[in-house]
């Protein structure tokens, strides 16, 4: 194997393309020759190696007045038509359609398709159309890289014996970060301020933990989704009189130096795939509180009592308990974010990438 494409959507900068941008420039930096294809560029995307090459197989300016049916199959043909031109040794598609139009393109082109799950399949892969294309498209997958556990058993019987479960890498900068001296008096969080991540129960969670200790604040590092979550939040912190302890504090490029000198992590999503910003907290060795969420991502790197607490999804209550817990009992509290540095050994990028290659080399002998 070597020759290598990867096809999604664009390179707009988000989980799963961050995932084949590293990827590919670690392909390329090992000699292989990589193509990156997809439907079109966006306004800001990830930068890729020199080495790796970049093609646009999505519509072209002419097809736009066409009808979306047509559309969807002119997709899939000039998917097709580039990988009979081009001949990789695999494909590795990622996301929802990208999956789909793969490997409706592969037939006839003699390219294995690989495919991945990146989100949770309950409300992504389950529509009426999922449930026809999913039993007709996927036995052909040569591969299907998940994330966790949870997705896997919810698309039995078509991906199981030849699929695997690899995590994101974790970005550099949070790898071997020392713990402060001493932590402050805070529980943070770094997501976007989106509806599916739950911060209004986190602030209802903290809400209970100020009540016992006055003297901590929460520090939600963030951008706006746009989705209308941060007026929520505001609006939150307007009404409790909140502003001196509750703080929006907006995205930040330095999160390795900002979380790491709280002394509690929370992370409060109702689902997710595999967070980034989970790995990144445990890479960090951060005492973390998450919710046990569907897919599983969290129970997949954590276990309960050993390397972070798991509560269940929207219970502030329960939230709130296991914050104080581990305020209050700080050897707990270090113990537990000790373990949780240990996710470094197998989601560092040379980890990741030589799981990646090992799958890939598996599926296209």
């Amino acid at each position: 194997m070597k020759k290598i494409a990867f096809h999604l959507n664009c390179l707009e900068q988000g989980g799963a393309e961050r995932v084949v941008t590293n990827l590919a420039n670690q392909f390329a930096a090992e000699g292989y020759e990589v193509t990156i294809a997809t439907e079109w560029i966006g306004e800001n995307e990830f930068s890729i190696d020199p080495r790796v090459r970049r093609i646009v197989v999505g519509l072209q300016p002419e097809d736009e007045r066409r009808g979306r049916v047509d559309k969807f199959f002119r997709r899939v043909r000039y998917l097709r038509d580039f990988m009979k031109r081009e001949r990789p040794d695999v494909l590795i598609a990622f996301a929802q359609r990208a999956n789909y139009r793969a490997l409706m393109a592969a037939p006839g082109t003699g390219v294995p398709v690989v495919i991945s799950i990146r989100t949770d399949p309950v409300g992504h892969y389950d529509a009426v159309s999922d449930k026809i294309q999913i039993p007709l498209l996927f036995p052909r997958a040569a591969g299907c890289v998940f994330q966790t556990t949870g997705q896997r058993e919810f698309f039995k019987p078509y991906l199981q014996e030849n699929s695997t479960i690899i995590l994101n890498p974790v970005n550099p900068k949070y790898l071997g970060v020392p713990a402060p001296a001493q932590r402050e008096k805070s529980v943070v969080q770094s997501a976007r301020l989106v509806d599916f991540k739950n911060q209004p129960m986190l602030l209802r969670a903290f809400a209970m933990v100020h009540e016992k200790h006055p003297d901590y604040v929460l520090k939600i590092y963030g951008g706006d989704s746009g989705d209308g979550t941060k007026e929520i939040l505001e609006g939150m912190i307007q009404e409790w009189k909140a502003q001196d302890w509750i703080f929006l504090m907006g995205a930040s490029d330095s999160l390795e130096q900002e979380l790491i000198r709280g002394s509690v992590y929370a992370f409060s999503s109702d689902w997710e795939g595999m967070p980034n910003a989970l790995l990144e907290a445990m890479a960090l060795g951060m005492p973390i509180v998450a919710t046990d969420c569907p897919c599983g991502g969290p129970r997949t790197v954590m276990t309960d009592e050993v390397n972070g607490l798991l509560v269940p999804i929207k219970d502030p209550e329960a939230m709130a308990a296991g914050i104080c817990r581990l305020i209050e009992d700080r050897e707990l509290a270090e113990r537990l974010g000790a373990e949780a540095r240990k996710l470094e050994r197998i989601a560092n990028p040379e980890a990741v990438f030589g799981q990646w290659k090992d799958y890939l080399e598996q599926v296209t002998k």
